[in-house]
């Protein structure tokens, strides 16, 4: 079972794109050591208070997948300084 996410978020304390990357460096590097997932910056590159993640899970059992993926989203809500506004789940 794969599960994938798009998850749309605002960095609301990033003045620069060097503090943007600075803490999506942090957050990713965390998911993909803690959760084992797939993580990629996938638009917004250039805006500095938006990104936009996929996130990418695979696991023999769709409730093990689930569950990763909703720790994973439940991780990214943990950090102070990035606001998730919006998430679109698929499973494949």
């Amino acid at each position: 079972m794969i599960v994938s996410a798009e998850v749309d978020c605002i960095i609301y304390e990033a003045q620069s794109l060097k503090e943007k990357r600075a803490v999506l460096k942090r957050i990713k590097t965390r998911l993909q050591n803690e959760f084992n997932i797939a993580v990629s910056e996938l638009d917004f590159q250039n805006l500095w208070q938006r990104t936009r993640l996929g996130l990418v899970t695979i696991a023999s059992d769709k409730v093990i997948a689930e569950q990763t993926m909703q720790q994973a989203l439940a991780f990214i809500d943990s950090f102070p300084e990035i606001e998730r506004t919006e998430t679109n789940q698929e499973w494949l």
